[in-house]
């Protein structure tokens, strides 16, 4: 095609008069680099990334300072405002988001259930936030209302957003969070033209007994949401786990997920994203990007004490899409005179796997147990260990899931994904 447009070209300047001749070669040098632009891949999405810990402990400190290379900006929960209307401060590590030299966005975490929004009372917090951190050299990207309004109340949310975009003035971006259950809301076009731009939540937004995320259902919100806005737009994708308990009734009664809830009785399930089906996905919107999506967001930045988060090796090569390799292998050690052995589940690879669900072994053994998420079975080829809860295994990581004791020790382990 191009051999045909430069024939064509050189005729047309060949028969043109001088100035013509000029026109037609710019005309020809603009085409050139159109079609070269339409042969280039869109570049990777940035990535951001909430730091949502309460509590800024050394472990965070530490998180926040090896991931500063993976990300374009940090998603910050300043305060937090219950139920019953009063702010909790969570007081960031000032100095921290100085060192770590990338741009920083204040999040305000609204309780969903609050029914009266000051504009003028957050502003005014707002604006005292924003003058400190500024004045301490942090590099202030914008404001973040994390609000998971009621569908019904979209309207009252909107003047909200009014007022208070009005009051911080132009010099603060306004970006909100924004959840799938809206898109039913002939009200959401309204409400996406007022924030600068909207970070679409697609985790944690379902009934926990459908999981912490599903890819298609994901898929079909990024579609939607594409055509109820004309503004750029993030979506949030999660980078942890979740443990929910019922009570005996069979409602929610805890979601444990940095902290233990401590909830006593009923049942439990533990709820995870394995990273290797996240990168697939983040794979799947590259290849097929919905119209004005601008970035994406994680949840939430992991630290070494965050046992539901990803490892932070595991993060940051998601991020950066390289190659996951977790390589996940089971060891016996004796521990005890009379045969006795524990088993270890060891993960010598470079990313968090998923738990195995069946490991076998090719032993004679007259005793055996399973711990730590793994429970004993028996079938027609014998003892195994099978897994009674999901979960992940950092990279570099061990755990004991039980033991055996045989005649003759067993050579091989078994491992069934």
């Amino acid at each position: 095609m191009l051999l045909r447009l430069r024939q064509v070209f050189c005729l047309t300047l060949n028969r043109a008069s001088p100035a013509g001749q000029r026109g037609a070669a710019a005309c020809f040098a603009a085409l050139l680099l159109m079609l070269s632009a339409c042969g280039k891949p869109e570049p990777a999405l940035p990535n951001d990334a909430y730091v949502w810990q309460r509590r800024w402990t050394p472990p965070v400190l530490e998180a926040l300072s090896a991931g500063a290379d993976a990300v374009r900006a940090w998603r910050v929960l300043v305060a937090e405002i219950g139920a019953d209307g009063r702010w909790i401060n969570t007081a960031p590590d000032v100095a921290a988001l100085t060192a770590a030299r990338r741009p920083v966005v204040m999040v305000w975490r609204m309780d969903g259930r609050v029914d009266t929004l000051d504009a003028q009372a957050t502003s005014a917090r707002i604006a005292a936030a924003s003058q400190a951190w500024r004045n301490a050299g942090i590099t202030l990207a914008g404001v973040e209302i994390d609000y998971d309004c009621a569908t019904s109340k979209l309207p009252a949310y909107r003047h909200f957003l009014a007022a208070l975009k009005s009051r911080l003035g132009p010099d603060s971006a306004l970006s909100i969070t924004a959840l799938p259950t809206w898109l039913n809301s002939p009200e959401l076009d309204a409400l996406l033209k007022v924030p600068d731009e909207a970070v679409l939540q697609v985790h944690a937004v379902m009934n926990p007994t459908q999981g912490l995320f599903d890819a298609n259902r994901a898929q079909t919100w990024l579609d939607a949401f594409a055509d109820r806005t004309q503004k750029p737009w993030r979506v949030a994708l999660p980078a942890y786990g979740s443990r929910v308990a019922w009570d005996d009734a069979g409602n929610v009664a805890a979601i444990e997920s940095e902290r233990p809830a401590l909830q006593p009785g009923g049942r439990a399930s533990e709820l995870v994203v394995a990273p290797a089906a996240m990168a697939a996905f983040v794979d799947r919107i590259h290849q097929s990007r919905p119209r004005g999506l601008a970035g994406i967001v994680w949840f939430r930045l992991p630290t070494a004490r965050d046992e539901r988060a990803w490892s932070l090796p595991t993060w940051r090569a998601v991020l950066m899409r390289q190659p996951l390799q977790p390589a996940l292998h089971v060891t016996a050690r004796a521990v005890a005179d009379g045969g006795t052995q524990d088993l270890v589940l060891s993960n010598a690879g470079n990313a968090d796997g998923a738990l195995p669900f069946i490991i076998r072994w090719n032993g004679v053994c007259r005793g055996a147990d399973g711990i730590n998420g793994y429970t004993l079975e028996r079938d027609g080829e014998g003892r195994y260990l099978r897994r009674a809860q999901d979960g992940l295994l950092h990279a570099g990581s061990q755990r004991h899931i039980g033991w055996i004791r045989c005649e003759t020790p067993p050579t091989t382990f078994h491992v069934q994904p």
